[in-house]
C-alpha cells in the first residue's frame, strides 16, 4: 500500500484527473486554515465529490497533504538548484530573484501553504528540511563562497544572503492582501511584481558588486 490509496494500482485518467482535483481543492482549504483547520468534509465540499468517494482516492488528510508538500518543495527548490557557477555570478543571482518572484505570483497558495506548516513548528515536513532542503541550501552557499573568495561577489554571509532572498520574495505572496492594499489601485495590480524585481535587484546585487 502507498500514501495515497487503499491499494497501488495503475490509475486511468478519470482517475488521475479526480486526484488533481481533489488535490487542487485540498491546495484551496490548507492554503486557507493550515493543516490543523482543515477537514476532509471542507476538502471534499470544495472538491465538490462526497466524502466517501474522495477517500477512495485519499485516505486521510495526511496523505493529501504529505502529497502536496512533496510536490511544493519540488518546485520551490528548482530556482535554487538551477543557480551554478557557469554563468556571471551577479546574472545568476538576478535571475534567481526573478524565478523567485514568479513563483510568489503564480505559486500564492503553495506558498501560504508551506508558510502555515513552517509557523505551526514544520512538525511534518522536518525530515524533509533536514534531509532535502538543507543539504542544497549548504551547496549554494558554498557555490556563493567560492564567488567571494574569487573576487566575483562582494563578502557576506551566502546563508543568510539565501534566507533574505526568500523572505522578501515570498512577501508577496504570502502577504499579497497587505502588499496590494497598501500600494492601492495605481500600483497593486500586476506590475508590483515587476516593480518588485526593479527594486529587490538594486538591493541585493548593487550590494553585491566587488567594490572598486
Amino acid at each position: 500500500m502507498d500514501a495515497e490509496t487503499p491499494v497501488r494500482r495503475r490509475r486511468t485518467r478519470i482517475q488521475t484527473e479526480k486526484r488533481e482535483l481533489i488535490l487542487d481543492a485540498a491546495l484551496d482549504v490548507f492554503s486557507q486554515h493550515g493543516f490543523r483547520g482543515a477537514t476532509i468534509d471542507q476538502i471534499a465540499e470544495a472538491a465538490g465529490m462526497s466524502k466517501p468517494n474522495l477517500l477512495y482516492y485519499f485516505r486521510s488528510k495526511e496523505a493529501m497533504f504529505t502529497t502536496l508538500i512533496e510536490r511544493l518543495l519540488q518546485t520551490w527548490l528548482a530556482p535554487l538548484r538551477a543557480l551554478d557557477d557557469i554563468g556571471d555570478p551577479i546574472g545568476e543571482l538576478r535571475s534567481y530573484i526573478r524565478r523567485k518572484l514568479e513563483m510568489a505570483r503564480d505559486y500564492p497558495r503553495e506558498s501560504r501553504l508551506f508558510a502555515n506548516e513552517i509557523l505551526q513548528g514544520a512538525p511534518r515536513i522536518q525530515h524533509l528540511i533536514e534531509g532535502e532542503l538543507k543539504p542544497l541550501v549548504d551547496e549554494k552557499a558554498a557555490l556563493i563562497k567560492g564567488w567571494m573568495k574569487a573576487g566575483k561577489i562582494a563578502r557576506t554571509d551566502p546563508w543568510h544572503l539565501i534566507f533574505s532572498i526568500w523572505a522578501t520574495t515570498q512577501h508577496y505572496a504570502d502577504f499579497d492582501i497587505q502588499v496590494r492594499t497598501v500600494l492601492g489601485p495605481d500600483r497593486g495590480g500586476d506590475g508590483r511584481f515587476e516593480d518588485a524585481a526593479r527594486y529587490l535587484e538594486q538591493l541585493f546585487l548593487e550590494g553585491l558588486r566587488p567594490k572598486g
